[in-house]
């Protein structure tokens, strides 16, 4: 059960510990094959054990589900698919009475092709939704009026014939780009926005927030001077240009004080996903001065790199160029290949996992937290046959895309389909992770599920690595070794081993530290000396430093 203060404590969120929510794969509760909203009320006491504060829940809105809810078509119900506005309101009640908060994904930037708003504003050049979207002639050779690209695949830019234009789509062609220079636009988002939070919503993870408003000249972007791989994989031509007219506005300021003003009249936090050329300018820019995000969502260690200097490197340079800012650090989301693969390769074990929740609840930010990962599951292997998204399918083979971080929760071994739905799952349950099922892990004491619990636990006892500040110490690879510092408390030293190696290195700081204890991890440390066993840690406390 978490513990949590929000009543005396204007920054709670920065104690807090997201956990994310893909409905389509939590629980099916009707046997449609697509988890649902019931599904995750029923399995709210469950979230709640793991010691989690705020539970992010991806898109369940209306949606033709072209990519999977993330095409919005009415941003004020709930698709038939996940149930319905009662069943989002028991929902959300259930979750209150367990402590729990509520945040939702705001899908602002584009809509689906379906959306009322599109309807009309494709129908003709005049009427009142006219320019609600981006519409641009075709240069006098009928091409589109820039070389901009969409992140899947192909021109950002489809002619429509109904109204002898172009349109914008960051995304899918069936996910037209909204126009926020319109100042309509930003209120209908607005009231949108108003409408969840006055039904008891806590948050708002603002998805794609950096595309809101484009370059009104419509200037071509130049090409990349550093090809961009972070953020997209490296068989994309996407990152071959500087997206410097695309997105990442300067207007965008503005519209993001709007949202966080309306966030204040309820007392809800945001979390917005920042992904650009600069993503660490930008999540400056979003985060500074207390009045637009109160969080910027890091893509920066869900990449293949896992190495100290990396992940140093990641949170030194945050804490250097954002100052009064706050990060989210992630290693694991519906859109990355799952941690124990990225980071484990072939021969990944739950110590792995171990380590890495670990370290991530070391670092200074709020972790968000991936379902699934609380029981180590590795990337599942989806055959191409039965692919469901259009981003893997657009780039395969050698981007197999979304689905094998996106396969069904196994609630238990024994069940048809893992107890995850009595239909046919609409993506297969991978066999590997039967054998990691909740029940099983639950039986447990040494399984990653209970360990995550513990550590999760121990953690709230340690106010250092929820508010202090962080310095690192130089370490040999694969070791991160790091100071976390509150005034009033003893500094709490932390050395993480990375690789599956027993390493044994100097560290003189750690002399003078005391032990720490029940965080459950190996590792030993004796006159300056720090012994740690594959994928193993150690944690001390060091007064007056």
């Amino acid at each position: 059960m978490t513990q949590i203060s929000t009543t005396d404590n204007p920054n709670w969120w920065r104690e807090a510990i997201i956990y994310q929510v893909y409905p389509r794969s939590y629980l099916d509760t009707n046997g449609d094959g697509v988890g649902d909203l019931p599904g995750i009320t029923d399995k709210l006491d469950y979230i709640a054990s793991l010691g989690v504060d705020i539970v992010w829940l991806s898109p369940f809105f209306k949606s033709p589900m072209k990519d999977f809810g993330y095409d919005i078509a009415d941003y004020c119900d709930v698709d038939p698919m996940f149930g319905t506005l009662a069943d989002f309101d028991r929902l959300v009640a259930r979750a209150h009475s367990l402590g729990l908060k509520i945040m939702i994904d705001q899908v602002m930037s584009h809509t689906a092709d379906t959306h009322p708003w599109f309807v009309e504003s494709r129908s003709s050049r005049d009427n009142p939704k006219a320019d609600w979207y981006v519409w641009a002639d075709p240069l006098p050779d009928g091409n589109p009026p820039n070389n901009w690209l969409s992140v899947f695949g192909g021109s950002a830019w489809q002619w429509d014939t109904r109204r002898k234009q172009y349109y914008m789509h960051n995304f899918l062609v069936s996910q037209p780009q909204l126009n926020f220079h319109n100042p309509e636009v930003q209120q209908a988002h607005l009231d949108a926005q108003r409408f969840w939070l006055e039904r008891g919503v806590d948050g708002v993870r603002m998805d794609a927030c950096v595309f809101h408003f484009h370059d009104r000249q419509l200037r071509s972007n130049p090409p990349a001077l550093v090809r961009d791989t972070s953020t997209v994989t490296d068989v994309n031509p996407y990152g071959m240009q500087a997206h410097i007219y695309d997105k990442t506005q300067p207007e965008n300021i503005a519209f993001l004080q709007r949202v966080r003003a309306q966030l204040n009249e309820f007392g809800a936090v945001s979390i917005g996903e920042v992904s650009s050329d600069d993503a660490l300018a930008q999540m400056a820019e979003y985060t500074e001065g207390g009045d637009k995000l109160h969080m910027a969502y890091s893509f920066n260690l869900l990449t293949p790199q896992f190495t100290a200097a990396h992940i140093r490197k990641q949170v030194e340079d945050f804490n250097e160029r954002v100052k009064d800012g706050w990060a989210s650090w992630s290693v694991g989301n519906h859109d990355a290949v799952r941690v124990m693969t990225r980071w484990g390769g072939l021969d990944a074990t739950p110590a792995l996992a171990k380590l890495v929740l670990a370290m991530q609840l070391s670092l200074k930010g709020t972790p968000c937290l991936y379902q699934g990962d609380e029981l180590a599951l590795t990337e599942a292997d989806v055959p191409y046959e039965l692919l469901q998204d259009p981003y893997g399918i657009t780039f395969w083979p050698e981007f197999k895309g979304r689905d094998g971080c996106r396969t069904p929760m196994p609630w238990t071994s024994q069940a048809p389909n893992a107890g995850f739905t009595t239909g046919t799952p609409w993506l297969p349950v991978a066999e590997p992770h039967l054998a990691a099922s909740v029940q099983q892990q639950d039986l447990d004491p040494d399984s990653m599920l209970n360990f995550q619990r513990r550590f999760i636990a121990w953690r709230r006892s340690m106010p250092q690595l929820t508010r202090g500040e962080i310095a690192f110490f130089d370490a040999p690879e694969p070791v991160l070794a790091l100071r976390r510092d509150l005034e009033g408390h003893d500094s709490v030293l932390a050395a993480f081993n990375l690789s599956n190696a027993p390493v044994s290195f100097d560290w003189p700081a750690s002399a003078g530290a005391t032990p720490l204890d029940a965080h459950g991890l190996p590792g030993d440390a004796a006159n300056g000396k720090l012994t740690l066993p594959p994928y193993g840690a150690w944690f001390g406390a060091l007064a007056g430093a």
